[in-house]
């Protein structure tokens, strides 16, 4: 997939093209089976035709509402990592500012046509696009009959007795649901982060953790105690190690800040440094062990924590970590 990251209206594409547009957070069950639509058709009505996504950066919400706290499920980065393996031929990374949110969508929309080309805009039924959103599938529809290109409209997807949608997947996640996060996710959710030095406090227990400083605006789960594989470094190990993740405050020895803790299992083997300070570690969640709560002593604190380990043991030795397929970034 050719990655185009300059303005689209900078862009001469080879039509004819099929397009789909959104931000894709996520890139979850529905946004899968958005893709293979997407080259279903182009392969079926134009065996000539290209095949091109478009998506934003920054997320049109950071732009428009800058007073919101984002919560993304993926970065940009992990979103073309994620699409890659879909062999569309171009992904448009489209800088996202206040002139492009007013386009109306006939102007928007006369853009992607003298650009790309574009055969065929391929969306689900909410989409909407142009000033104040104001261009759903209805006048999009009007507008191609007009501008020359056609709509299909994808309904989404039912995983269960809903709807996979991204806000779905963050409400499980912010309710440590993580289980429920990956049925819909089609894998379990990751974040990525560069370890930083901590107050050693684990060490000192013989816990010793890796803390993670999450990207910026990265979706953390609930606070609480999680069964996860840890992937390190390529350059450590390519194979990812069973791990407990700690997410929240530190209730018992009086912590304030918010922390991403993960204790790496048998960690390290022989030949192996222990060293990952300042390196990228990603955390692959595969379930809630517990609520973070305080202890009367750190006695206490330790005891639970070696039953975390062994619980998460047993739990990671039950699957396979080869069920993961993002990226790490």
């Amino acid at each position: 997939m050719r990655i185009w990251r300059s303005d689209l209206r900078s862009l001469r594409f080879p039509g004819p093209t099929f397009l789909t547009i959104g931000n894709f957070d996520g890139v979850h069950l529905g946004h899968q089976a958005l893709l293979r639509t997407l080259q279903t058709e182009a392969a079926a009505h134009l065996p000539a035709a290209k095949t091109a996504l478009l998506t934003f950066d920054p997320h049109p919400m950071a732009v428009l509402r800058p007073d919101l706290t984002l919560c993304l499920l993926t970065t940009p980065q992990e979103r073309l990592r994620l699409i890659e393996p879909f062999g569309l031929d171009l992904g448009i990374i489209q800088a996202f500012d206040m002139e492009l949110a007013s386009l109306t969508p006939e102007q928007f929309m006369a853009v992607l046509v003298e650009r790309l080309g574009l055969a065929r805009l391929v969306v689900g039924p909410d989409f909407a696009l142009g000033r104040g959103r104001s261009g759903n599938v209805d006048l999009l529809r009007t507008l191609g009959s007009r501008l020359g290109y056609d709509l299909s409209v994808i309904e989404p997807l039912a995983c269960g007795d809903r709807e996979v949608h991204s806000r779905q997947i963050r409400q499980s996640l912010l309710a440590g649901a993580v289980p429920d996060a990956a049925q819909m996710l089609g894998r379990p959710y990751q974040i990525t982060g560069a370890v930083e030095e901590g107050e050693r406090r684990g060490r000192e227990i013989g816990v010793p953790t890796a803390n993670i400083r999450p990207i910026p605006h990265k979706l953390i789960p609930a606070n609480g105690v999680y069964s996860t594989w840890a992937y390190l470094p390529d350059n450590c190990s390519p194979h990812p190690r069973a791990s407990v993740t700690n997410i929240g405050v530190r209730p018992t020895v009086d912590g304030r800040r918010r922390r991403i803790e993960t204790h790496l299992l048998d960690y390290p083997a022989a030949g192996e440094s222990g060293t990952l300070y300042g390196q990228q570690l990603t955390i692959s969640f595969v379930s809630r062990l517990r609520d973070e709560q305080r202890f009367d002593s750190l006695e206490e604190l330790v005891a639970q924590i070696q039953l975390d380990i062994s619980v998460a043991r047993r739990t990671l030795a039950e699957i396979s970590a080869d069920t993961d397929s993002i990226t790490r970034t």
